[in-house]
């Protein structure tokens, strides 16, 4: 493979919802340029950028898949991206090295909850985008039904560039309103179209559309405005270079026809991609930081070179492989580069460009190309790679939290001595995961954006480094307080052959506000309890709060006073005072109204508007309230305060409850009192489990 300038090379990301057909238009892209000699399928799991076993076993895109056609003398790198929402951390990570994008719409479905969510993760990193309205050959398809639904959603600024010609089965071909040409295709697939003059039947409906597209494309420039009510219409020359010009100042998303599993289309998409979607180097600039001030930087091979890692893959046998973009200079092999978070030093061996899971060797890559390298020291996802005397740091792609966690533990001692370290690749290669130990349950808890992915990573774990694990719902970590105030001694007495033991306090307990978690005071006047044993007495309150009282949960927002007691001169001890205090702690908790705590979550459930009754429902079936509905196009998004404990089984219901097309995140917010009911279950569990515990001890 040559190498390609900047200007030639184009880095575009394939987004939409799941199973809208990007990464058949990526082995569509790939059979047609003749990259690869026959045309693959994701349901046969044999395409190049879903490589993964999961993805294989699955048939659908867990990571984003990169591959190259080199088409019309330049280079498009395809970025193969996650439609299903607990996967699209992993696309808003890889729209970070794309120059532009295809937004895929299923021609059946049209505009679905993840299509608005990824044209959003373009519209964040000003990519410009085109429309492609793909599965035209399916029955129930309609592009003027789909095209609707992209005006609902996008508004007025999406105009076709291309209608169909004939619909579901019939579909055969397109019309491409900016030559005025018919392009119809054959069965055999090969995805090249012949050329031909537009029907008579659909003659009137495409000079309809193709003036409306020039309306829009003089509307851009004086210029083209005076030529258009000058001569009526604009010439072809200038409507390609104004729609390329308002393509790349985001005022105009082109609409593309395709049926990619049958390779129509697939031509005229690939010409589209390389004459009228930017370049790196076209774009301009990119904008870092320079000893903590903003720095912008020109994408030019004459530019210091800098490199921003956007993934990373843990392969085991390869090792760690780096996917960078080049932001700036020129990478070569073997060059020695230095990593702007860690300071340390990179030699980046063997250099290449992807192919999905193959690495095809490269010399050197120029600005505005994406590459890969393996085995780098140090370096993660979302750092940068620069010159060391001209260091510049990228800006890191913030993605969602974990919505849930998951308690997680080895199945043999064996997978236990393995397991943190399997982990701790997989967690360099997925940064939306978090794994840790929760202190009060003692519990390790694996968190990701849904059940299926945690699923996922639990099955990468026993393909990739042999270690089977197993899954629970986690404990809840429910605390424990008090609605009353108390006033209680505590006295312990003890007498034994030498020294008996000997320490009595009186304190006063009080409730707290939420969150504020424990306050202890010494009123102690004249000497009732020498001073070197308040300490002790605070730390007996703790040592028995934390192990709760009603169901051994630890105990929170409540107040202890310590104003009175007495001493032994030769029986008293620190010891004495602790026990003393945990005696009074006790006392207390029959006066002080205990109470339990649950935590409360913040969470927020996107769905199609038809499910916002179903919602509602279930919210309030779940003890939620609700603060807030919002409308966004086809989207309904509703926002409600739930406790997690009604939370653990929400990801499958509600793929079942909106068929897969609604998605949800949840983070901590607050404790607040558990019902008496639900209350009493707990307790009762409590003390069943406890039970069990004595009697396995005995």
């Amino acid at each position: 493979m040559r190498v390609y300038e900047g200007a030639e090379i184009r880095n575009v990301g394939l987004v939409g919802h799941g199973h809208s057909g990007k990464t058949s238009l990526a082995a569509a892209f790939l059979y047609t340029s003749g990259a690869t000699n026959r045309l693959t399928r994701a349901d046969e799991g044999n395409t190049i950028t879903d490589f993964d076993d999961e993805e294989i076993a699955r048939k659908l895109t867990i990571s984003t898949g990169i591959a190259y056609v080199e088409w019309k003398k330049t280079k498009i790198n395809l970025l193969d991206t996650p439609g299903f929402n607990i996967f699209l951390n992993d696309t808003k990570m890889a729209l970070a090295a794309a120059d532009s994008a295809l937004v895929l719409v299923d021609g059946v479905a049209g505009v679905e909850v993840q299509t608005e969510k990824t044209f959003g993760f373009a519209d964040e990193f000003k990519l410009p985008r085109a429309f492609v309205i793909n599965k035209l050959d399916r029955e129930r398809s309609s592009f003027a039904r789909t095209l609707e639904s992209i005006h609902s959603v996008f508004g007025r600024m999406a105009v076709p560039i291309q209608l169909p010609i004939g619909s579901e089965r019939d579909f055969k071909g397109v019309i491409d309103l900016i030559r005025m040409k018919a392009i119809t295709y054959t069965a055999d697939g090969d995805g090249k179209g012949k050329e031909s003059d537009i029907p008579a039947d659909m003659a009137e409906a495409a000079q309809k559309a193709h003036e409306a597209l020039v309306e829009i494309v003089a509307e851009g420039k004086d210029e083209l405005m005076e030529e258009f009510f000058a001569e009526g219409t604009i010439s072809q020359e200038h409507i390609v270079a104004g729609l390329r010009e308002e393509m790349s100042e985001r005022r105009v998303y082109p609409v593309l026809c395709a049926a990619l599993s049958h390779n129509v289309g697939t031509d005229l998409l690939l010409d589209f991609v390389s004459d009228y979607m930017p370049s790196g180097v076209a774009r301009g600039v990119v904008s870092g930081m320079v000893n903590g001030e903003p720095k912008d930087r020109k994408v030019s091979d004459s530019e210091p070179v800098s490199a921003y890692v956007f993934k990373t893959v843990a392969d085991p046998f390869a090792g760690r492989v780096t996917y960078f973009k080049v932001m700036s200079g020129i990478v070569k092999n073997d060059a020695n580069l230095t990593n702007s978070r860690t300071g340390g030093g990179e030699r980046l061996s063997h250099i290449g460009c992807l192919m999905g899971k193959t690495l095809t060797p490269a010399t050197e890559l120029r600005a505005g190309d994406i590459g890969a390298v393996a085995k780098l020291k140090d370096t993660l996802t979302g750092d940068t790679l620069a010159d060391k005397a001209t260091m510049i740091s990228y800006p890191q792609v913030k993605v969602a939290e974990p919505s849930i966690a998951y308690a997680i533990s080895a199945k043999t001692r064996n997978d236990e001595d393995r397991m943190g370290n399997a982990i701790q690749k997989i967690l360099e290669e997925d940064p939306s995961l978090r794994f840790y130990r929760d202190p009060q349950t003692k519990e390790f808890l694996l968190g990701g954006n849904g059940q299926q992915h945690v699923e996922v990573i639990c099955s990468r774990l026993k393909r990739r480094y042999g270690v089977d694990v197993s899954l629970s719902a986690p404990k809840i970590p429910y605390r424990e307080t008090i609605r009353g105030n108390a006033d209680v001694q505590g006295r312990h007495k003890k007498q034994t052959g030498g020294h008996g033991q000997f320490g009595d306090c009186w304190i006063r307990m009080e409730p707290l506000p939420r969150g504020g978690k424990f306050e202890f005071a010494n009123e102690i006047f004249g000497g009732s309890i020498p001073r070197q044993y308040i300490p002790a007495v605070e730390k007996g309150i703790v040592e028995a709060a934390e192990k709760g009282f009603l169901a051994g949960y630890p105990m929170v927002d409540f107040k202890v006073i310590v104003y009175d007691g007495s001493y032994h001169d030769v029986d008293s001890s620190e010891m004495s005072f602790k026990l003393a205090a945990r005696k009074a702690f006790k006392a207390a908790m029959v006066t002080a109204k205990p109470a339990l705590l649950e935590p409360v979550m913040n969470v927020e459930v996107q769905a199609p508007v038809e499910y916002a009754g179903d919602l509602m429902g279930d919210m309030n079936g779940r003890r939620g309230r609700i603060s807030g509905m919002e409308t966004k196009g086809a989207t309904q998004i509703v926002r409600a305060q739930v406790p997690m404990a009604e939370m653990l089984s929400y990801q499958n219901e509600l793929t079942s409850m909106t068929q897969g097309r609604g998605s949800f995140s949840m983070e901590f917010d607050h404790y607040d009192f558990v019902p008496a009911q639900q209350a009493e279950k707990i307790v009762a569990a409590a003390k069943a489990a406890k039970t069990g515990e004595e009697e396995e001890e005995e």
